[in-house]
C-alpha cells in the first residue's frame, strides 16, 4: 500500500446493488453475508410477514400459535437485531415459528427492513449504499451468478462518505482517536501521531526504569493470557508495552530505578536537581507536537474546503503563522536576537490579519459580526499561549513522580539496618506500589488530556461518520430447522 494511502481513510464509493426481482432475496443474502456494503435506508415503514411475526414474538414473548414451545429469553432478538441469521433458501415462516427459530425469523425481518429502501423498475431492483472501493469487484463476482452487480455511482455533492480505517493500522492505539472523534473521511488519519505523542508524554511524566519494566511485563502477560476476563484488554497490549518502553528510556535519562536508588546513572538530568531545565524541555516538546498538529490541521482544512479554508482557518495557516511568530519572538528574547523577535512580530501581524478574515467570514454580517470576530481572535491568541504553557505539566508531573520516589527511598534507607530492615522492605514495596498506581493513572490521564485539548483541537474541526456495513451471517445446519 502506498504511504499516502496509509495516512488517510480507506477510499469509499457510492454504489448501487442491482439484481432481478426474482433473485433479489438471494442477492441480499450474499451482500449480508459478506458484510461489505452499508445500505442507505430510507425512512420508510417496514412491513411484511417476517417483521410482523418478529414484532409479535417481541411483544408477547412467544412464537405464533402452533409452536411447540416459546423461545428462551436469550434467543429473543434485541433492539440491535442481535442473533439474526439467514437461510440460503427462503424459509417457511410457519415452520420457523413452530420450531421457535427466532434467529431465522429475525434474519428474514432484516431482509424486509433493507428491501423497503430498494427501488424497482421493469423487474429490476436497486439499493444504494456505500462500500470500500477495493471490494466492489469482489461483490460483483458474488452477484454475477444471480444476474446482479454492484455499480459505482457518483458521490452526491456535499455528502461525505463514511469512514473506515484498516484494522491493522496501529490498532492498539486506535482507541486514542476513536474515543475523541471518528476521523472525517477527507482528513488525515492522525493515529500514528496520536500514538507517538501519547507515548512520549507518558514517558516524560513517568520516567522510571523499574516502573517501566513492570508495565512491559504486564503488557506481555496481557498479550499471552487466556483469561476471558482480560480478552477485551488484550487488544491494547502493544500500547501498554510502548508506554513501558518510553518510561524505561526516560528513566535512564533521569537516572531513576524505582526512585533515585543509584542503580542507573543519570544520563541527562535529575528532575529534582534541574527543574527549570526540565520545564523548558517539556514546553519545547509541546511546541514540536503543536507544530505537527498544525501541519496536519492545514492538510485537513485544505482537503475539507480547499486553499481558502486552509489559509484563513485558525487551525490552518493563519493559526500556524501565529504559532510560528510566538516561537520566533520567544527565541529572540531567549537568545537576545532582535532579528528573530522582529520577524516574529511581523508574522504575528500577518497571522492576526488572516485569522480575523477567517473569523469574520464565519460570523454574522454587520457590526455584531465584527465584534464577534474580534472576541474570537482574542480568545484564539489567549488559548494559543495557554496551550503552549500547558505542556509544562509534563515536567510538573515528572517532578512529582521523582519526588514521591525520593520520599519512599529516603524512608527506606532511614529504616534500613538490623531488625528494622524488614520494615524498610515493607515501606519500599508498599510505597512504590502506591506511587506506581497513582502516578501511572495520573500520567495516563494527563497525557490524554494534552492530546485531546491541545493537539486534537487543531487537527479536527468536524467529526466523521463511522462505516457500518450490513452483516447478517448465514445460519448453520443446527440453526436452520427447514
Amino acid at each position: 500500500m502506498p504511504w499516502r494511502e496509509r495516512l488517510v481513510p480507506v477510499r469509499m464509493c457510492r454504489v448501487a446493488v442491482v439484481a432481478p426481482r426474482t433473485r433479489w432475496r438471494a442477492a441480499l443474502v450474499a451482500i449480508a453475508d459478506a458484510g461489505t456494503v452499508e445500505p442507505q435506508l430510507l425512512p420508510a415503514t417496514v412491513t411484511g410477514p417476517a417483521t410482523e411475526l418478529r414484532d409479535r414474538i417481541l411483544r408477547d414473548g412467544r412464537p405464533a400459535p402452533g409452536a411447540d414451545q416459546p423461545p428462551a429469553a436469550d434467543q429473543l432478538p434485541g433492539a440491535d437485531r442481535s442473533g439474526a441469521v439467514l437461510s440460503r433458501e427462503e424459509p417457511d415462516l410457519d415452520a420457523l415459528s413452530r420450531a421457535g427459530a427466532v434467529g431465522l425469523i429475525n434474519g428474514e425481518a432484516e431482509i424486509e427492513r433493507v428491501s423497503a429502501s430498494a427501488l424497482e423498475h421493469h423487474g429490476v431492483r436497486a439499493l444504494a449504499g456505500w462500500a470500500p472501493a477495493d471490494r466492489i469487484d469482489e461483490m460483483s463476482l458474488r452477484l454475477a451468478p444471480l444476474g446482479g452487480a454492484v455499480v459505482e455511482l457518483p458521490t452526491p455533492r456535499g455528502v461525505d462518505p463514511p469512514t473506515v480505517l484498516p484494522a491493522e493500522r496501529l490498532g492498539s492505539f486506535r482507541p486514542l482517536v476513536d474515543t475523541y472523534a471518528t476521523v472525517p473521511y477527507r482528513n488525515v488519519d492522525p493515529t500514528w501521531f496520536a500514538a507517538l505523542a501519547y507515548v512520549v508524554m507518558f514517558g516524560m511524566m513517568f520516567g522510571d526504569v523499574g516502573d517501566g519494566l513492570l508495565i512491559i511485563v504486564g503488557a506481555l502477560l496481557l498479550r499471552f493470557t487466556t483469561s476471558p476476563r482480560l480478552a477485551a484488554l488484550r487488544a491494547v497490549w502493544a500500547m501498554l508495552a510502548a508506554l513501558g518502553v518510553s518510561a524505561v528510556i526516560f528513566g535512564f535519562l533521569y537516572g531513576e530505578f524505582f526512585g533515585p536508588t543509584g542503580v542507573v546513572p543519570v544520563a541527562w538530568l535529575a528532575p529534582l536537581d534541574e527543574p527549570l531545565t526540565l520545564i523548558a524541555a517539556a514546553i519545547a516538546v509541546g511546541a514540536v507536537l503543536l507544530a505537527v498538529s498544525y501541519a496536519i490541521g492545514i492538510v485537513n482544512r485544505w482537503r475539507e474546503g480547499g486553499p481558502g479554508l486552509a489559509l484563513y482557518a485558525p487551525t490552518g495557516i493563519a493559526g500556524a503563522t501565529l504559532f510560528l511568530s510566538l516561537a520566533l519572538v520567544t527565541g529572540g528574547i531567549v537568545w537576545s536576537e532582535p532579528a528573530l523577535w522582529g520577524a516574529g512580530a511581523i508574522l504575528a501581524l500577518v497571522g492576526l490579519a488572516l485569522s480575523f478574515v477567517g473569523l469574520r467570514m464565519a460570523a454574522e454580517p454587520g457590526a455584531a459580526g465584527i465584534a464577534q470576530a474580534v472576541v474570537e481572535l482574542f480568545d484564539t491568541v489567549i488559548r494559543l499561549l495557554a496551550n503552549v504553557v500547558s505542556f509544562a505539566r509534563l515536567a510538573a508531573f515528572g517532578l512529582t513522580h521523582a519526588a514521591l520516589g525520593l520520599v519512599v527511598w529516603d524512608a527506606t534507607t532511614a529504616l534500613w539496618g538490623g531488625a528494622r530492615s524488614v520494615l524498610a522492605i515493607l515501606v519500599f514495596v508498599v510505597g512504590r506500589a502506591l506511587s506506581f498506581a497513582l502516578e501511572a493513572l495520573v500520567a495516563g490521564v494527563q497525557a490524554l488530556r494534552l492530546e485531546y485539548y491541545e493537539l486534537f483541537s487543531r487537527i479536527f474541526v468536524t467529526e466523521g461518520r463511522p462505516f457500518r456495513p450490513w452483516h447478517v451471517p448465514l445460519a448453520t445446519s443446527e440453526e436452520d430447522p427447514c
